[in-house]
């Protein structure tokens, strides 16, 4: 079906990849992310400000600053590269380090707005849960986490197309491999430097805008039809 649309073999490699490694790196950031949304939007303690910067650091750093910082703390020799390396678990130069470079560059998106999610629900809901009776856990299952869900969701998608578009950090900690690390954006950059690769590097370029605002729209409709079930629970 994509070679219906006049994409090659190598491009359809590379979209393919885009699609896996930016939904591994949504799909792991969830629960880490939910998690640090929480803390964030609920609990006070020494350190939230630093949390909160380090978190959002990816945003203001140049993106090869941030690949350069995954590949010393997990290349083959980094810091925690060669302790994985061991296990098996090798991150530089693989299709999972992009994901994970995707992950981190994503992360600060996720969690904010899922921070916002959270924020915005009602607090004294929370507390007659708990004078019903109700655990903090089954507090967050039952009540904060549906009331905040339309901004959860929110923030997965976002995080999602970011990681569709990442490229500095990604191409610093795992290079440009076709078949292995070359993504959409690796792809696009690749082809403008070479003669004649205008056509494609075009081609892919649509492709990833498509995708993009697919996502976007597919979240925006999941989001208000969550939103009208909670108002009309």
């Amino acid at each position: 079906m994509l070679s219906g649309l006049g994409l090659s073999p190598d491009e359809v490699t590379a979209l393919l990849l885009s699609v896996k490694v930016a939904s591994v790196a949504t799909l792991c950031s969830l629960a880490p992310g939910l998690a640090v949304a929480w803390l964030l939007a609920r609990k006070r303690f020494p350190g939230h400000a630093l949390l909160d910067g380090l978190v959002h650091l990816p945003l203001i750093l140049p993106p090869v600053v941030t690949g350069y910082l995954l590949l010393l703390g997990f290349g083959r020799r980094g810091v925690f590269g060669a302790w994985l390396a061991e296990f098996g678990i090798v991150f530089s130069f693989r299709w999972t380090g992009a994901a994970l470079a995707c992950a981190v560059m994503g992360f600060p998106l996720m969690v904010r707005a899922m921070r916002l999610s959270i924020e915005a629900v009602d607090r004294r809901l929370e507390q007659a849960a708990g004078t019903l009776g109700a655990a903090p856990p089954l507090v967050f299952l039952l009540v904060t986490l549906p009331l905040s869900l339309p901004g959860c969701l929110a923030g997965a998608v976002l995080a999602f197309a970011k990681a569709m578009g990442e490229f500095g950090a990604t191409i610093t900690f795992v290079s440009n491999i076709p078949g292995e690390t070359q993504t959409l954006p690796s792809a696009i950059y690749t082809l403008t430097q070479v003669p004649g690769g205008e056509g494609a590097a075009l081609r892919l370029t649509l492709v990833s805008v498509a995708v993009s605002m697919l996502a976007l729209v597919a979240s925006e409709m999941l989001a208000r039809r969550m939103s009208r079930r909670l108002g009309a629970g």
